[in-house]
């Protein structure tokens, strides 16, 4: 501290708060976990920006606030900032026990048991006294010290960058020994995930008469963090409500607003103690529909006594994303539960066998809109199916799946197969190589509005998708049908070989025209294209979902 005289009054000024000039900016969601302890050190000017407000922030505490909680967010909660941000002292602190939550200026904060770390908060708006402020100096040393750098901890396992929902077990049938086996099984699988900004995020919640979320994908990036947080949980005793934690985990945790990432692979790992106290199947098909892969690992098998009690002895099958054995996982008992760690987190981190990850390989509805006109010919027409099977062999389709359908055209339209006929790929690669060729006209145009009126429903942008195939001119125009089906939520590829003209191609594609059009000049150099065009479905599908 400095002492300062000015007209007789005598001010006290720490000399830090008048280096808010280099003050470090944050954005809305860094965290006093996030910086380097050895800068927190007698207190840190930081900036917030403006608008924080707008976004769900974990918070922590009150007054003082858990190393674990948003900056800004404790500052908009503490009123240290307003809605347009500004600036902060961040004093460290030990850790705390019994965070207390409260809402406060429009931001909850979270109650917390206890944590490592804490810290407070003090504005920097205008803080320094005026008779300072308007004198900058001849009377004052200007601050000269930087701000010590601070860095974000970048950790994690990059090849497993899934978002995982973690489902405990709560229930009274465990007791509180069982639980506390059960948090340690748990934190040795999170330490093996190797959880970190650029691996997986882990969410929890515990398995009670109600569920209840313990925290967020976003609320901890770092595996030290993530571990004290599981076992410093509390068992709640009640029922085994599992369908309810699978419901509330699906609809709460997996959203961009509690920290879900857009792209990355969602994971339901459930742990159960013998059997749930209610019904599955309805909360885990949900799920499955939601693209969340559900895992279910069951302890403690129930005894020939205990099976008539047993609600549904099946329940495992009905709840896993396929019952496969992949999706299952056993344990005799939560005694020893080391040497499953690292095959269960093999499991996690399996993208390849992910099956009800919503992708553009398993969710989208491809149609094939095939010239059968007689400037084709047989031979070629042959070698055109095979190109079709060769794009629909690269799609996981299944009932639950991605779909395919197919319509051939002359003059006249032929609805081959629909999308919802054949749910598996061998059944659409016999479909198609099995289409007999009609031979006759070109009109492309009318069988652009057939296709999108009997082949395609309404769904999402981004689902639906109709590649065009032709080898020559249009007798009818295709400007106005295309259009049509492109505002009816259908991306238009054409596919163009030999004499196709180049304006109908380019008039049928979807935007960008570049990416959405294709050429051959032989229809033997059609399968150099289908890596490119899967690659454009595929690019098309992530940006609208």
């Amino acid at each position: 501290m400095s002492a300062l005289l000015f007209s007789g009054v005598l001010f006290l000024v720490s000399w830090r708060s008048c280096e808010s000039s280099a003050a470090r900016a944050l954005t809305c969601g860094t965290r006093a976990a996030d910086l380097d302890p050895t800068a927190m050190v007698g207190g840190i000017p930081l900036r917030c920006p403006p608008h924080c407000a707008q976004r769900r922030l974990s918070v922590f505490g009150t007054t003082v606030y858990a190393a674990v909680s948003s900056i800004c967010g404790a500052a908009l909660h503490s009123s240290a900032v307003g809605h347009t941000g500004g600036e902060v002292l961040l004093s460290r602190l030990p850790g705390q026990q019994h965070y207390v939550g409260t809402l406060a200026n429009g931001v909850q904060s979270q109650a917390l048991s206890r944590w490592s770390a804490s810290f407070t908060l003090q504005g920097l708006q205008d803080q320094r006294p005026q008779e300072l402020i308007r004198d900058s100096g001849t009377n004052s040393r200007p601050a000269k010290k930087a701000a010590k750098k601070m860095s974000v901890k970048k950790v994690g396992n990059k090849d497993c960058q899934m978002d995982i929902g973690l489902v405990i077990d709560s229930s009274s049938n465990l007791g509180q020994r069982r639980f506390n086996l059960q948090k340690n099984f748990v934190a040795k699988l999170v330490a093996m995930l190797k959880v970190g900004v650029d691996g997986p995020h882990v969410g929890l919640v515990q398995a009670s008469d109600l569920p209840r979320t313990e925290f967020l994908l976003s609320n901890y990036t770092q595996p030290k963090e993530l571990q004290f947080a599981i076992k410093a949980l509390a068992h709640l005793g009640g029922n085994t409500n599992t369908g309810k934690a699978i419901t509330h985990t699906a609809e709460m945790l997996f959203t961009q607003r509690s920290g879900a990432r857009r792209g990355r692979p969602r994971v339901m790992l459930v742990l159960i103690d013998g059997w749930p106290s209610d019904e599955l199947q309805p909360a885990a098909t949900a799920a499955r529909h939601a693209g969340i892969n559900v895992f279910l690992a069951t302890v403690t098998q129930p005894t020939a006594d205990e099976l008539p009690t047993v609600p549904d002895r099946d329940f495992a099958k009905k709840a896993v994303c396929k019952d496969n054995g992949f999706f299952s996982y056993q344990m005799s008992s939560w005694f020893g539960t080391t040497k499953h760690v690292k095959p269960l987190a093999q499991r996690l981190c399996s993208p390849d066998g992910l099956l009800c990850s919503r992708t553009c390989y398993n969710s989208v509805n491809v149609g094939f809109l095939i010239d059968g006109s007689s400037s084709v010919g047989d031979p070629n027409f042959r070698t055109l199916l095979d190109f079709l099977a060769a794009i629909a062999t690269k799609f996981d389709i299944s009932d639950m799946g991605a779909r395919v359908g197919a319509v051939q055209f002359t003059y006249d339209q032929r609805l081959e197969f629909g999308l919802r006929e054949h749910d598996s790929k061998d059944g659409v690669l016999g479909a198609l190589r099995a289409i007999p060729y009609m031979s006759g006209g070109t009109a492309t145009g009318s069988a652009i509005t057939f296709a999108a009126q009997n082949l395609f429903r309404p769904t999402a942008v981004g689902r639906n998708f109709l590649i065009v195939v032709t080898d020559g001119q249009s007798y009818d125009s295709v400007d106005g049908p295309a259009l049509a089906a492109q505002n009816q939520g259908i991306s238009m590829f054409s596919v163009g070989v030999a004499w196709a003209p180049m304006d109908d191609l380019r008039a049928m594609a979807s935007e960008p025209k570049d990416e959405h059009v294709f050429f051959s000049q032989h229809f033997d150099g059609l399968e150099e294209l289908v890596d490119n065009v899967v690659r454009v479905i595929c690019h098309d599908f992530d940006v609208n979902n």
